[in-house]
């Protein structure tokens, strides 16, 4: 008992302390964002860059994010635990070797076939002309050199966490924005920002200068992580050994979830192929609507997540099924109670502070409101995603989470087709919204099988549809009411509406302090 007090006490202070970076990390993105959007608002122009980052954000994530951290972090666990640390680096260098030279070969790929890639009627943006396509093509070539960088930096994340650190970690996403923000306040104006009495210099180099930023950003991602391998005494192994026992259960976690992440990938790729066809401004509009939704959505789902994950990895291990179940329980009402109010929150009271932000005209502003209102409609969903999804590679299964992003990609593409004609943007957002969330009730009615007790809500679910009824109608009735300042009231509507949350989750807030 008192071995499981400590876990879970200490799987409380990684959630806080992603959460708190993370919150970090999103209102340095948020600045950054607000500072592109004021230089190039709405534009052709800023539609291609968005566009182009996409398809190497995709290697990234298959080959070094998302997909090997997954399928790594468990097998690198379990070889900590019982090898010890030099087996662990070593395997961790056999897998960083190999994720470098795939990377670097897919990206050879790209750098030669990216017009085909870019005009295809199924590649990226099929809608665009053929200027906006040659910018398109130009930036994504650009970016692979960032996407060489993660492919090392990602798996230094993976290391570090399987290790229970997490503070470098979650600082290099922070130190990634910084380096964005320079290539957007430096490099890419054509006149210099004055802040104060002092002006800053500018380089003119427009939307490249974008691209700069995020390959200085990338460098920056890993260089803050270094400490953290001198720290564990980390050795490198020039070696890869795809036979060798360890490298061999990664490759075989990672191959579903290398088409898991796939499938996720392809969202984005469908969403701007359906965008590129809409008015001016939607492929914009869908990127900046999704990086306000995924603020709530990383502070929650992805720090509770990610901190539960090498948690999970030893309860499985150790087959303590009955703490396992314990331990997603606790999430998943702790995730169902806190995001239905939140989403409701903040749909009624985003507009004033959007229109101050991204300085968008009415127009512009609305179909930006619109597209997070539907992106915000998942919310609990792709929380959810986030625990499932771990719940089942904990358990070193990756078939099952390959098989039900499968089923939401379709869904998705299906659902965005129909509904971009009709509603446009917000209905590529809202496809989101119902695929993702789909996926994560298909995913714990199968994990529902697996355990010992089925899962209980206990009343989560209820009070989270009464704190969004509470805390929704408070935050609409002062902004639409309000006399004064939009701004002003839509701040004092967001707190109100949160205040008045709070005392119906009273229990699920208890459960996250002892998660």
């Amino acid at each position: 008992m008192a071995e499981s007090k400590t876990r879970t006490t200490r799987l409380t202070r990684a959630a806080l302390l992603l959460g708190g970076f993370f919150a970090l990390d999103k209102g340095v993105a948020f600045v950054r964002q607000v500072i592109i959007a004021q230089q190039f608002g709405l534009s052709a122009e800023l539609d291609a860059f968005n566009v182009a980052n996409n398809l190497p954000d995709m290697l990234f994530a298959l080959i070094s994010g998302g997909a090997l951290a997954m399928a790594f972090i468990p097998v690198l666990s379990e070889v900590l635990n019982r090898d010890g640390q030099k087996a662990a680096w070593d395997l961790f260098s056999r897998i960083a070797n190999l994720a470098f030279l795939v990377t670097a070969g897919l990206a050879v790929v790209v750098l030669i076939f990216a017009p085909q890639i870019v005009r295809s009627e199924v590649g990226i943006a099929p809608g665009f002309g053929t200027p906006q396509q040659d910018l398109v093509i130009d930036l994504m070539r650009l970016n692979l050199v960032a996407t060489l960088i993660f492919s090392i930096s990602g798996l230094v994340i993976a290391g570090l966490q399987a290790n229970k650190h997490f503070l470098l970690p979650a600082l290099a996403p922070i130190l990634y924005n910084i380096g964005q923000i320079f290539g957007a306040l430096i490099l890419a104006p054509q006149q210099g920002y004055a802040l104060g009495s002092v002006t800053l210099p500018a380089f003119g180099m427009g939307v490249h200068g974008l691209v700069y930023g995020v390959v200085i950003g990338a460098i920056l991602h890993l260089g803050i992580q270094i400490p953290g391998l001198i720290r564990y005494h980390f050795q490198w192994t020039p070696k890869i050994g795809i036979r060798t026992e360890g490298v061999a259960k990664v490759l075989r976690l990672m191959g579903p979830r290398l088409i898991t992440m796939f499938f996720i990938q392809l969202i984005f790729i469908a969403r701007d192929n359906f965008a590129s066809r809409l008015e001016v401004g939607s492929v914009t509009a869908l990127t900046y609507g999704w990086m306000i939704f995924q603020v709530p959505e990383t502070l929650i789902g992805t720090a509770i997540g990610t901190a539960m994950l090498p948690t999970l990895s030893e309860l499985a291990a150790s087959q303590q099924w009955t703490a396992f179940r314990r331990t997603v329980e606790n999430a998943i009402r702790v995730l169902v109670a806190l995001t239905l109010p939140i989403a409701a929150v903040l749909s009624f009271g985003l507009r004033p502070l959007l229109s101050l932000a991204f300085g968008f005209d009415d127009a512009g502003t609305d179909l930006l409101l619109w597209v997070t209102r539907a992106y915000l409609l998942g919310l609990a969903g792709q929380c959810l995603m986030e625990v499932a999804a771990r719940s089942f590679y904990a358990r070193q299964d990756a078939i099952t989470p390959l098989i039900t992003a499968g089923i939401n990609l379709t869904l998705y593409v299906a659902l965005g087709y129909f509904l971009s004609g009709w509603l446009g943007a917000p209905g590529i957002s809202l496809a989101d919204a119902i695929a993702f969330t789909i996926q994560a009730a298909i995913l714990f009615l199968l994990l529902n099988r697996h355990l010992p007790v089925r899962l209980r809500l206990e009343g989560s679910l209820w009070r989270g549809i009464l704190a969004a009824l509470a805390g929704g109608g408070a935050t609409a009735a002062i902004v639409w009411f309000g006399r004064g300042s939009p701004v002003l009231f839509a701040i004092a509507g967001l707190a109100a509406g949160g205040l008045i949350a709070l005392p119906i989750l009273w229990k699920e807030l208890r459960i996250l302090l002892r998660l």
